[in-house]
């Protein structure tokens, strides 16, 4: 057994520790919200924060993993910067298949918690690594601006 935070909860993993931590959420503890999409860290399908930081899930094993904090998709409603990004996703119409939404959340959500006024180059930097086949960058650009916009103190 090994034992993960994860969304600020200590959940025991009955798992190899060379399993991805994607196969440990899906299958072991049943966070489907994280997705998988190439398996080799390229798309960021699977993005999910590792102390703050997000990492691909789908080649990170979970023995990496323990006595640190992980964060899925599952908890950005809870999160003030998740729940803002979320909001601005929603506005901006973002989604179409909606497949890499939750990684793409994932990605500008840990942005916007260092960068509070990304620029364009800042926004394209933090989400270089995780593609959209639908195309919607304009709209996912659109959207952190917002989210941003709506986080910063008046």
């Amino acid at each position: 057994m090994i034992t993960l935070n994860i969304n600020g909860r200590d959940m025991q993993v009955d798992a190899d520790p060379s399993t991805p931590v994607l196969w440990a959420l899906r299958d072991n503890l049943n966070l489907t919200g994280t997705k998988f999409g190439c398996g080799a860290a390229l798309c960021g399908a699977c993005t999910v924060h590792l102390d703050g930081q997000p990492i691909r899930a789908c080649i990170t094993p979970i023995s990496t993993v323990a006595r640190h904090q992980l964060t899925t998709i599952e908890a950005m409603e809870h999160d003030p910067v998740g729940k803002a990004v979320q909001a601005a996703w929603v506005r901006h119409d973002v989604p179409q298949c909606g497949y890499c939404q939750s990684g793409q959340v994932m990605s500008a959500t840990a942005l916007l918690r260092t960068n509070k006024a990304p620029s364009d180059a800042d926004i394209d930097g933090a989400m270089s690594g995780n593609i959209c086949r639908c195309g919607t960058y304009q709209r996912i650009r659109a959207a952190i601006k917002d989210a941003a916009a709506t986080l910063a103190p008046t």
